[in-house]
């Protein structure tokens, strides 16, 4: 580890949430020997975390080192639109492929032959972007509905607190 701004990113679990689709920065730097005991990934990349809960899939946004709790992939031809792999790798169908890979593994995590033996079915780049835009939107959709939704619960305590600190004060006529 080292506190040198020169130092190269070293990305843990930690820098990534389980609300994020990018890892942008890291919280700490090792020195430039530790590449050899270590993998240095770039921007674009995709990680599959072996913890957590295994096998969530980030986007790198930053280029970095990661240690064995990573898997990454990287794409040798453009076979994927990147925000359709991302969706596909967040899917429950990629996700219990690999809870079915790993039954009976002595790591239940994705390793890369665990990986490598998923199936999936993907459509040309132009449908794949199109598919990915419209899940983008849901998103969007999703996002403003829990917004409204948080809104009006806590709109909706606020009234039975006047409610009943009215009743408790004897304000409320109860016939």
């Amino acid at each position: 580890m080292t506190t040198d701004p020169n130092g190269l990113n070293w990305i843990k679990i930690g820098d990534a949430t389980a609300s994020d689709k990018y890892i942008y920065e890291t919280k700490e730097k090792i020195r430039p020997e530790g590449l050899k005991k270590s993998r240095f990934v770039e921007v674009d990349d995709f990680l599959l975390s072996n913890s957590m809960s295994f096998g969530r899939p980030y986007i790198m946004k930053t280029t970095g080192c990661i240690h064995d709790g990573w898997l990454v992939l990287k794409q040798k031809e453009r076979v994927f639109d990147q925000d359709f792999l991302y969706h596909l790798l967040s899917s429950r169908y990629v996700f219990d492929q690999f809870d079915t890979l790993a039954a009976g593994s002595t790591e239940p995590q994705p390793e890369p032959q665990l990986v490598s033996r998923v199936v999936v079915h993907y459509p040309g780049l132009t449908e794949q972007r199109r598919i990915a835009e419209g899940i983008g939107e849901l998103y969007a959709e999703t996002k403003k509905l829990e917004t409204t939704y948080q809104q009006k619960q806590t709109e909706l305590a606020g009234l039975k607190n006047a409610v009943l600190g009215a009743a408790f004060r004897g304000i409320v006529n109860t016939e």
